[in-house]
């Protein structure tokens, strides 16, 4: 694939609309089409041409490129909209609109390959991901050097490795892959390290269909090879190096972006309470006489879900707003953040199936579902323990500052 070097595009992106009515339309499209793809593991492309129809995928293009430039907190009522209808479908978008995002505040795209990526956006479903994780390195928030390498040629790179969940596999349109980069008058000790964006569709990159996930199966996760993929110089954007001369990843700590993940997983959460309700009030039992909606037990437990659901709503958004106003004393607690949302959306869904029991594990019924998505928030940098440890050691630590806190 040549492409052609030229300036800076803008184009002519829309705005999305994000009243309460037009997003519940993408909710209940995208939910009609979930349990089939939940099945087949398929990449769900009916339901990313919703999000495409819907002008989502392009919501946090930036002012300078044509696009409405969304914030944080527009992305997560869309993430959380679009994860009630099929989570799945709702990470290839949290990935893409992050992607997006960062490109508008901080930039480093090379532009020949940004540009090409809006005008794709805007014919079609069009969707990308930074590809991190390794098999034998794990997760790189966790630290590491990754082993996928850039070797520098007369023209540009030539990109080597393998990589493992790859959310949006054969889906995405590009690529940016966490890399070394060997070079002939590099330090193969310290070797630069950052992000090389390639389309996914180059000579050379494979994808292994390894995804076989207890939830978000059609996220299509898999592992993918590069052999000699050739790249321009241009596309490889280093990381700079900490105090220390080491480097961490990006996601190694939580910020405001990547709160679009735990967005999608309330919307999870809030589905899970819509087909509680459902199953309650259509579940009339003989001895009973009356929807078992209608008992103080099964209130009980509705009241429960929408706490953490409430809970897990108010940390987000009451996050996103204090950030917004300015306020940086929060940024230190992100991490920790996330971590109650998730507990609180794992709590919500499990709440909703232990009352019901049997009805509530089997597969025809949506709640077993909506339990295997919910517990996929526990995987998403910064993982539980590195979250917690990184805070604990924050609050014990012996200085003016955290005496005052």
């Amino acid at each position: 694939m040549t492409l052609t070097a030229e300036p800076r595009q803008v184009h002519d992106v829309p705005v999305p609309d994000l009243t309460e009515d037009a997003l519940a339309r993408v909710t209940a499209e995208i939910a009609e089409h979930a349990a089939e793809y939940d099945r087949t593991g398929e990449i769900p492309w009916k339901s990313l041409e919703v999000l495409h129809r819907a002008g989502l995928t392009t919501a946090t293009v930036g002012t300078q490129y044509g696009g409405p430039g969304l914030g944080q907190r527009d992305v997560a009522r869309i993430v959380s909209a679009v994860g009630q209808g099929d989570p799945s479908v709702a990470l290839f978008l949290a990935n893409t609109v992050m992607t997006h995002a960062a490109q508008a505040a901080v930039g480093g795209w090379y532009d020949v390959h940004y540009d090409d990526l809006l005008r794709r956006s805007l014919e079609r479903p069009t969707f990308v991901n930074a590809v991190r994780a390794e098999p034998e390195l794990g997760a790189p928030a966790r630290g590491g050097i990754p082993a996928t390498t850039i070797t520098r040629t007369s023209d540009g790179w030539l990109l080597n490795g393998h990589k493992a969940y790859g959310t949006g596999g054969r889906g995405l349109a590009y690529q940016t892959v966490w890399v070394s980069a060997v070079e002939p008058d590099g330090d193969p000790e310290r070797p630069r390290v950052g992000h090389i964006s390639t389309p996914n569709d180059l000579p050379g990159i494979t994808w292994l269909d390894t995804w076989d996930h207890i939830g978000l199966r059609a996220s299509n996760t898999h592992d993918v090879r590069y052999d000699n993929v050739e790249l321009p110089y241009e596309a490889f954007r280093e990381i700079p190096r900490q105090a220390d001369g080491s480097y961490r990843d990006p996601a190694a700590a939580a910020g405001p972006g990547g709160f679009a993940h735990v967005a999608l997983y309330i919307g999870v959460a809030r589905a899970a309470r819509a087909d509680f309700r459902a199953f309650t009030r259509g579940r009339v039992p003989t001895a009973l006489g009356k929807p078992i909606a209608e008992t103080e037990r099964i209130q009980s437990v509705a009241g429960e879900i929408d706490l953490q659901i409430a809970t897990a709503e108010t940390l987000l958004h009451g996050s996103l707003l204090r950030l917004e106003q300015g306020d940086q004393s929060i940024l230190p607690q992100l991490s920790v953040i996330k971590i109650a949302i998730g507990r609180a959306v794992v709590a919500a869904t499990q709440i909703a199936v232990a009352a019901l029991g049997n009805p509530g594990l089997t597969r025809h019924n949506a709640l077993e579902r909506h339990l295997r998505n919910a517990l996929c928030v526990r995987v998403h940098p910064p993982q539980e323990d590195a979250a917690l440890l990184a805070a604990g050691k924050r609050v014990l630590a012996d200085t003016a500052e955290t005496s005052r806190a």
